[in-house]
Parts: structure tokens; sequence; C-alpha cells
């Protein structure tokens, strides 16, 4: 293995023979080697190496164990790839481990070739992950929420909502495009509450068929129908003290939302083919794309279920409604997939960053996300051209707004037109193109949106 900077592994074992032997071949392979016999002497050398990129522990040690070892290091500081070492006998515990957080295991005597492939893969993947976690926290503290960035205005204030709302239990149901986020909505809301310790518990009413969803929301008991052979809880019985997220709920069945109605009254349900009832204390979100009052008016949806839900209704806008935030997010998913797919690639060309924010994202976030994967991915420079986007998201965009300059001097009267006149036409045209979207026109002009702003009330210019 051919290694610009030695990584650093931790081996740990009690036989001093496999030690050696470990020792010997990990630093042919390049890497830089600490050694130690017991668990408390692997403390130590933890302690004072905060460069270490793996550990590589035998299990059944006296003293410390393998797995008493992964906690202890836990405890000083986040653990790097923790892998141990076991005989065939101990596999179960291995396997055991593993559900801890230990990374992997291998089984001794150790085949080497496999030893050093596992290492490799172990570490690439935990510096990918690391350099994941760098770049949220890149991410300024103030454009960020709970994992959803945005900075504008609309963005801001359901930011605030969530801030009031969250701490207390009252029903929300979540308006909102597919692809605009309402499951990472959802999810803030239950991180701002006191329900936070226990989990978050999502069905999606869009996925399942009616028979299907009634049993996974609420359960059913041994034999309730053929094939059920055991009893099995549903998502509302596993959301208890925790939050139900109920994603597309307009799919619902109207036999559905009256069962669901009635919990929301009592408090209680029944398991598919149960005759006594069962209490569980969680809050309940929903999420829909329909217009649930349309939906009441050709009696698809109940309306005393949607005034329960509705204590709280949150209305996430469209990307295109925010297009604001689009060089952002544009900033933010290039450099995630950049690091995911290990490709240099630091930005987008001012034309790109034009066409983004001019199309219309009728997949929203989702799609925006899934398009710079896609150009990352087929990358060939350090910046994404125009060429590296789909073709439909370069026909999508229609005509740029930097051609509104253009367009005016193609304009101009005979007679001529004062550079006061032409400066506040520009504006208008440019906010015109913009759709009215101060940040995104303020882009295109060069200025600060203070100066647009100091411009738009000197000139007058009230349409916007």
């Amino acid at each position: 293995m051919n290694l610009e900077v030695k990584k650093k592994i931790l081996v740990v074992d009690d036989r001093i023979n496999s030690l050696k032997v470990v020792t010997a071949i990990l630093s042919d392979e390049g890497y830089e080697v600490l050694k130690a016999a017991d668990g408390t002497e692997a403390l130590k050398i933890y302690d004072s190496h905060e460069d270490i990129d793996l550990v590589l522990s035998d299990l059944k040690m006296p003293g410390t164990d393998g797995l008493q070892l992964y906690h202890k290091i836990t405890a000083i500081r986040e653990a790097p790839p923790f892998i141990i070492m076991t005989a065939y006998g101990t596999v179960k515990s291995a396997v055991e481990a593993l559900k801890e957080g230990v990374t992997n295991y291998l089984i001794k005597p150790l085949d080497y070739e496999e030893l050093t492939i596992i290492l490799n893969k172990a570490i690439h993947e935990y510096e990918i992950s690391r350099e994941l976690r760098n770049l949220k926290k890149q991410v300024r503290s103030e454009y960020v929420f709970h994992n959803i960035i945005g900075t504008s205005r609309k963005m801001r204030a359901i930011f605030d909502m969530v801030r009031t709302v969250g701490p207390t239990d009252a029903s929300v149901m979540i308006y909102g495009e597919t692809g605009t986020g309402k499951e990472l909505l959802a999810r803030s809301l239950h991180m701002e509450s006191s329900r936070k310790k226990a989990e978050m518990v999502c069905i999606n009413s869009a996925a399942l068929t009616e028979n299907l969803l009634e049993a996974e929301l609420f359960g059913h008991v041994k034999g309730a129908f053929t094939g059920a052979g055991e009893g099995r809880k549903g998502r509302l019985e596993l959301a208890d003290q925790g939050t139900l997220f109920l994603d597309e709920i307009g799919y619902m069945s109207l036999r559905l939302q009256a069962k669901l109605l009635r919990f929301l009254q009592e408090k209680t349900f029944e398991p598919v083919g149960a005759t006594s009832s069962r209490q569980v204390d969680v809050r309940v979100i929903a999420a829909t794309n329909f217009d649930l009052q349309e939906e009441i008016r050709k009696n698809r949806f109940l309306s005393d279920l949607l005034y329960r839900i509705e204590v709280i209704p949150i209305r996430v806008p469209a990307l295109r409604d925010r297009r604001e935030d689009i060089p952002l997010l544009v900033s933010h998913f290039v450099r995630h997939y950049a690091v995911q797919y290990e490709k240099v690639v630091d930005g987008v060309t001012p034309e790109t960053m034009d066409i983004l924010t001019r199309y219309n994202w009728p997949g929203n976030v989702r799609e925006l996300k899934n398009c710079l994967a896609r150009a990352v991915l087929l990358s060939k420079g350090p910046r994404l051209m125009p060429d590296e986007l789909s073709e439909g998201i370069v026909s999508g965009a229609g005509p740029s707004v930097r051609n509104a300059g253009k367009e005016l001097l193609t304009e101009l009267p005979e007679k001529g037109i004062t550079l006061r006149d032409m400066e506040s036409e520009l504006i208008r045209k440019t906010l015109e193109k913009c759709n009215g979207n101060k940040s995104l026109a303020s882009q295109c002009l060069g200025i600060s949106r203070k100066t647009l702003y100091e411009k738009i009330g000197r000139y007058g210019i009230s349409k916007f």
C-alpha cells in the first residue's frame, strides 16, 4: 500500500507472538503501528495520541476485554474504526459487539490479505464520513436548522415557527410539494420537543394498500389475517412516548381516516383482529402535497380529522419560491458529492449557477440534489460547467436574466435615454426576469441586497 501520510493503527493483543506478527505485517504495508499487550496500556496510548486512524484489538483479553476497551475509548473522544479479532468460538460475541458500534471483526487465525483489505476499507470510509461531517459544520449555523438549509425570509419564518411549536405537543400538518423536505421539517419538530429522546416513527400512506397500511399503522394480533403467524406492533405503538409522522396522509382511505380520528379523540386504538384497546402517548405530525380543503369538498378527506391534526399548519415553500436559497444549497451539495465520489470539484461556474437559479425545479430540493449528484459524478474539472447539467435542466431554465441589459440596449428610443432611467429600467427588467426575487436580482446586477432596496426606493419601483 502506497500512502503519502502513514496511517496510524493501534494494535491490542495479550498474545505477544500474535502482536508481533500483526505489527510486522502492518508495518510492511506502510502503516505506523502502536502496540499494546492489554486494555490498560492501550487506553494510555490512545489517550496520548489523538491521530490514531484505527484500533485493531483482540476480543478476549484478561482485565479489559476488546468490547470494554471500545466503550472506554469512545468515552475519551469519538472513536476511529474499531475492529476486533476473535476465535471461532467467540464469533457470537463478536456479532454482539457489532450491535454495540464496533466496525467489524476478523476471525483468527487471520487471513493477512483480508486483514489489509478490511483495514484499508474501514479507514477510507471513516475519512469520507469525517469529511462529510466537517462539511456540515462549515455551513454557518444561521444557514442551517436541523439539517434544513435556508436563509430566505420564508424559511426563517418556518424555523421560528418550529422553535415555538416544537416544544409543545400540538399536532402539526405540513403542506408542501414533493421533494420540499416535509419529513426533514417533521424531524426538526421532533428534535425541538421533549420527546426527542424517543423515536420518530414514519409511515407513508401512499406507499401501501389500505389493508397493509392498517396493519402497519395499528399492528395486528396473531391470526388476524392469512399469513399473520405472529402478532406485530404497529407504527403507532412503536412511537409510544415519541412522534408519529404520517407522510402523504391525503392518500389514506376514509375508513382508516375514521379509525385514526378515533385514536386522536380517545387516545386508544385496537390492532387488527384485537378485541381489546391499547393506549399510547404519541405526538402526531402529518404531511401532504394535497389541498385537503378541496379533498374535503370532494368527500375524500374527513373534515374532523383535518381539524384534529391541523392545530398548527406549516407550508413549506417550493424551491422556485425561495430561489435565494439555491446558491447555498448548490454549494453544500457540490461539496457533499465531491467528497462522496472523491472528485476534485469545489463549485460551479457563474453560467451554471445562473441556469440552476432560473430553472423551476418541479421536484424541488430533491431534484436539485439528484441533479448535482449526477453533475459531480460526471464532472471533468474543478467547477461544474453548463454542459455537465442534464439537457432537461438547461433547456427548462429559459432565457438568462443576464440578457436583461442586452435586451434593454436593443430597445433604446431614438432620442436616447438618461443614465438614471436606464438604471431604473434595468433594475425593473431584472426583477421581472427573477420573478420579484430580490436576492437573485441583486446577484445578477452585481450589487448587494441593501443597495438594490435603496435603488428600488429611489426610483419608485413599486410593482415588486
